[in-house]
C-alpha cells in the first residue's frame, strides 16, 4: 500500500465515521479492506486489510508481505479524548510501522521529554515496508511524553507523543 493509497483510506474511514456507517468493505487492486465502528453491533472498532490473492513470487508457507494486523482503535481514541480535554496536542502515527526515536542505532534521539519542538520539526521515524518516514511535529511546543517504545510496532492512529 502506498502513501497516496493510505492517504485515500484516511480520508475514506473519517468520511464514513461522519455518515454513521456500520460497516465497509471495498476490493480494490488485489486488496481487501474491511471496516466495523463501534456501535453498530460490534464492540470495537477496528480495520482489516488483506490481499486478495497472494502474490506470485512469495513462498506459499509464509504470510502475504502486505498483510497488516488488525488496528483496534478504540482505546486509543478514549486515551486521546483525555488529553485534548487536559490541553495537551496529540501526534499520532499516520501510518502502521516500527517506532524510532533516532535516525539510526546509537543516535541521539530526535527528541526527549521537555525538549521544545517547532511545527515541522522530525520527531521519530516510523518504518514501514523498508521505507523511513519521518515524522514531523503539527505543532510548536513542549514535548509532555513519549508515548512509544524504540524498536516497538505502532498502529495507524495510535497516539505517538504528548505535546503542551
Amino acid at each position: 500500500m502506498n502513501a497516496g493509497q493510505l492517504q485515500s483510506l484516511k480520508e475514506l474511514i473519517e468520511f464514513l465515521k461522519q455518515q454513521g456507517v456500520g460497516g465497509f468493505e471495498l476490493e480494490q487492486e488485489g486488496l481487501k479492506v474491511r471496516l466495523r465502528f463501534a456501535g453498530h453491533g460490534d464492540s470495537a472498532e477496528s480495520v482489516d486489510i488483506e490481499p486478495i490473492a497472494q502474490p506470485r513470487h512469495a513462498p506459499k508457507a509464509s504470510a502475504p508481505p502486505t498483510a497488516a494486523p488488525v488496528a483496534s482503535m478504540q482505546a486509543s481514541d478514549a486515551a486521546s479524548t483525555a488529553d485534548e480535554e487536559a490541553g495537551l496536542h496529540i501526534i499520532k502515527s499516520p501510518i502502521v510501522g516500527t517506532f524510532y526515536e533516532a535516525s539510526a542505532p546509537g543516535a541521539e534521539p530526535f527528541v526527549k521529554v521537555g525538549d521544545k519542538v517547532e511545527s515541522g520539526q522530525v520527531v521519530c521515524i516510523v518504518e514501514a515496508m523498508k521505507l523511513m518516514n519521518e515524522i514531523e511535529s503539527d505543532k510548536a511546543g513542549v514535548i509532555k511524553a513519549i508515548l512509544s517504545e524504540n524498536g516497538q510496532p505502532v498502529e495507524y492512529g495510535q497516539p505517538l507523543f504528548l505535546i503542551a
